[in-house]
């Protein structure tokens, strides 16, 4: 994986050079937008071997509240202006820093709160051994993950009993089945907004 590794720091280094332009202007807007809080989410993750980072993405809810690990499309704490951030995942671009300093990779599992993480058992706690990712397979598949939790009666009861042992059972098969091509074609999938073929099914 030593392709990956370097992949992930020169594209992250670049990618920051290129974009902090973009960048200050988003945070600035957010500053402007939602007002009386920071321009960036701070929280800690679980990382590779279960090792705890701290992960940085543009805020864009309310400051102040009480609602769950998951985000339904529409809830009121995503704010207006929050909700193009994360259409656009424009949000998710501070976490090129955690991909620079090695806590992330731009494939790999998305990084879970330390409930979820805890909740795996047996071989499926070999997804652990990988670096969470920006993006992924389990990622694309669940690209409009908002949309089908609000479709839901019980949209923690969904997630916890149907998605998150699906992102699992996708990201261990990543892990045993790992193609550096395969994370190119998700990268531009992932920027481009396209679908790919993953182990027999679309993603």
């Amino acid at each position: 994986m030593l392709l990956k590794f370097l992949f992930d720091r020169i594209v992250s280094f670049a990618g920051l050079l290129i974009l902090w332009p973009l960048l200050l202007i988003v945070a600035i807007l957010i500053k402007i937008k939602m007002p009386g809080g920071p321009a960036f989410f701070v929280q800690k993750r679980v990382g590779r071997n279960g090792k705890l980072f701290t992960m940085y993405k543009f805020r864009s809810m309310t400051v102040h509240h009480s609602g769950s690990s998951i985000s339904v499309k529409g809830e009121s704490r995503i704010t207006p202006f929050g909700a193009k951030l994360r259409k656009y995942k424009l949000d998710e671009l501070p976490e090129l820093w955690n991909v620079l300093i090695g806590d992330m990779s731009f494939v790999g599992p998305r990084p879970d709160v330390p409930g979820y993480a805890d909740a795996l058992t047996g071989d499926d706690r070999e997804v652990l051994k990988l670096r969470p990712g920006i993006t992924g397979p389990a990622s694309l598949k669940y690209r409009n993950e908002e949309e089908l939790l609000a479709q839901q009666a019980d949209p923690i009861q969904y997630n916890d009993e149907v998605i998150f042992p699906d992102k699992v059972r996708i990201n261990r098969y990543y892990l045993h089945h790992y193609s550096f091509i395969k994370d190119i074609q998700m990268i531009i999938c992932t920027v481009f907004g396209k679908r790919m073929m993953y182990n027999g099914e679309l993603i």
